[in-house]
């Protein structure tokens, strides 16, 4: 019997594979940064080569640093950023432009002009979702529409859409030669393009946006066998067998299966999501309506989620933009060089702001500046700023569903930092858990593709798996977390009406 499951963790600054064993522990894994590229002001693109490319690479490395083969893996499972569009040719496997990036900000006029035209409230009851730049729809709208040929080629069926899950997908089961072309729910509800209850593609929205139905993939549950590896593949006759969206993926790594159960991830930018179970809670308070997962033939679960754009991609900001930091490593010890902010606020609204404001008109602040203030202070701010936004989606969250979340579970790469953990906690109010598997995204991948297959058996069996390593308990007092709360909003405030 194959002892371990294989993920592919394709994220927006990376891609990994991570083996891990039958107790969820890691095995072995490799990772490759891809570039960013940033051709315009708040444009965000990927090349959708190199992320396969690299693909390939990891999932080699991975099994060689390990010695093992393809025949110690049961299966495959991915895991994606979500919203990230790729077009591409069917018939050469070409893409015919770059991934447009769930960060980017440019199809703001089209998203606009849909709101002139239908309003948001169509879209809002259909996906759970607000018409926003986040999601999918707009962005192969601009792929149609500003790529020489591509509309024309889309109407004539020689183009495929995925986000980057149903691209390796594709690839991965023989890309031009028969490759399977699908994705699944998860990720499906992050295009403004599915009905949210039905689970299908809706074909009101897809003639609002002018999208042909050929491009899409077929949408599936998270757990079930989609294909298999080609037999060109390092991975050949491998069950590809579940995917899920990062977020959700994260919360099911985290063994938050029950109604009311959360996570917060700490990436590129913060995610938090509570799981709804089977309810479909429409938000009043700014977050989103989605899906969290679907094994197989059961019902959908849904959840409630609050995005939050710009977290550890600021701390990446610090390095590469202003050169404080030489790693990503150093803010910590910098950040605790100093015993607060100095009355420094950094809001990073670099591509306007998400959960719960929604407001794409906002840029980013950096306020209360002093000649007091050094580079310590703002460090410390930067970290800070991803602990605020948190607060903001834990109080939207708490406000839709009536319940007070009394835990935190966190994951993800900022939760090592120990200084953020503990202000974070303060912030809440309430504790903060960190699992003894931090790397819990790829871990809800290879859940969901070994549930598939019988790698394991049920969810009380991945519940076992689970374990707590850190716990940081809220140290600030009331009214210091009541004073810091309204400078931030203060400066919150100050990032509207910029563009």
């Amino acid at each position: 019997m194959s002892r371990y499951m294989m993920a592919l963790d394709q994220g927006t600054t990376s891609t990994r594979t991570i083996i891990f064993d039958h107790s969820g522990s890691i095995v072995s894994q490799s990772q490759r940064e891809h570039a960013q590229i940033f051709p315009n002001a708040g444009w965000v693109e990927h090349d959708p080569k190199e992320i396969w490319d690299n693909t390939r690479e990891v999932m080699g490395e991975a099994l060689s640093r390990a010695t093992l083969t393809r025949h110690d893996v049961a299966g495959v499972g991915i895991t994606n950023q979500r919203e990230t569009a790729i077009v591409w040719d069917k018939n050469t496997g070409k893409p015919v432009y770059n991934a447009i990036v769930w960060q980017d900000t440019r199809t703001q006029n089209i998203v606009d002009g849909m709101e002139e035209r239908h309003g948001s409230d169509m879209f809002r009851a259909k996906t759970g979702l607000p018409l926003a730049t986040y999601f999918s729809a707009s962005k192969i709208v601009w792929i149609l529409d500003n790529v020489e040929g591509a509309r024309k080629a889309a109407e004539a069926g020689d183009l495929l859409f995925g986000t980057p899950d149903t691209w390796l997908l594709w690839n991965l089961t023989g890309g031009p030669e028969g490759g399977v072309h699908a994705t699944d729910v998860t990720n499906a509800s992050r295009t403004l393009l599915m009905d949210i209850e039905t689970c299908q593609w809706d074909d009101g929205l897809l003639e609002a946006w002018g999208i042909p139905s050929s491009l899409l993939p077929e949408i599936r549950s998270s757990s079930e066998v989609f294909g298999y590896a080609h037999h060109s593949s390092l991975m050949r006759e491998a069950p590809i067998c579940g995917i899920l969206g990062d977020q959700q993926a994260a919360t099911f790594g985290q063994a938050a299966f029950n109604q009311g159960e959360s996570k917060n991830t700490y990436g590129t930018g913060n995610f938090l999501i509570v799981n709804t179970g089977t309810d479909l809670v429409q938000s009043k308070h700014g977050l989103l309506t989605t899906i969290a997962y679907q094994l197989g033939d059961d019902a959908p679960r849904y959840a409630l989620e609050g995005s939050i754009a710009v977290t550890g991609s600021l701390i990446q900001w610090l390095r590469d933009n202003l050169g404080m930091i030489s790693s990503a490593q150093e803010v910590e010890a910098l950040a605790a060089s100093v015993p607060d902010n100095g009355g420094c606020y950094v809001v990073p609204a670099f591509s306007g702001l998400f959960a719960p404001y929604w407001r794409s008109d906002a840029r980013g602040v950096i306020v209360g500046l002093t000649r007091f203030i050094t580079k310590a202070h703002i460090a410390r701010a930067a970290l800070e700023a991803t602990a605020f936004q948190t607060r903001e989606v834990l109080d939207a969250v708490n406000a839709d569903t009536g319940v007070a979340v009394s835990e935190l579970k966190v994951d993800g790469g900022m939760v090592h930092n120990a200084l953020l953990m503990q202000f974070q906690a303060d912030i809440l109010g309430i504790p903060v858990v960190r699992p003894l598997i931090a790397e819990t995204t790829a871990l809800g991948a290879a859940y969901a593709a070994g549930l598939a297959v019988g790698f394991w058996s049920d969810l009380s069996e991945l519940r076992a798996n689970w374990g707590e390593a850190k716990r940081y308990e809220p140290a600030m007092t009331d009214t210091e977390r009541d004073q810091a709360l309204v400078q931030w909003k203060k400066a919150v405030e100050r990032t509207f009406d910029w563009v």
